[in-house]
């Protein structure tokens, strides 16, 4: 497979990213800007993304009653060189599933993960799968 994207400068505040039918407001201005993600934010909603979409390919397979899923993550970076040294996540899932039900979901998200893989490969990506609790909202939708 290939992907494809085309980013393209808009002006000192901002770039534009597109692929297939649509396109996304990039922060790219020195200064940054609130309603946009930045370079680290992109990379972390992409391993977001790619670990919830695991979960929708897996889930069928293993017949996992799954209600809801949410991905916090944040990531340590260097300044000199810059680079990100580490990057941390709770997968938080609404289930009923028993615990080991729950750690074989998180095995086959890290395994099949092509955008935590190639990650984990450059740097270290740690993190855990939990049960949502009352306590656990966070406001957004799972």
């Amino acid at each position: 497979m290939e992907y494809s994207v085309t980013a393209e400068r808009i002006d000192a505040h901002g770039s534009l990213a597109r692929t297939k039918d649509t396109s996304l407001v990039l922060d790219t201005d020195v200064a940054g800007r609130r309603d946009a993600f930045n370079p680290a934010e992109l990379f972390l909603a992409s391993i977001a993304a790619c670990m919830i979409k695991g979960i929708e390919r897996v889930t069928p397979v293993l017949k996992f009653d799954l209600r809801g899923v949410e991905v916090r993550l944040t990531a340590l970076r260097q300044d000199v060189p810059p680079l990100i040294l580490r990057v941390d996540y709770e997968l938080i899932v609404e289930t009923d599933e028993d615990d080991a039900r729950l750690d074989l979901l998180h095995r086959n998200v890290r395994k099949y993960g092509t955008i935590s893989n190639t990650v984990a490969d450059a740097t270290t990506l740690e993190g855990v799968i939990r049960r949502r609790t009352a306590t656990a909202t966070s406001g957004v939708p799972a």
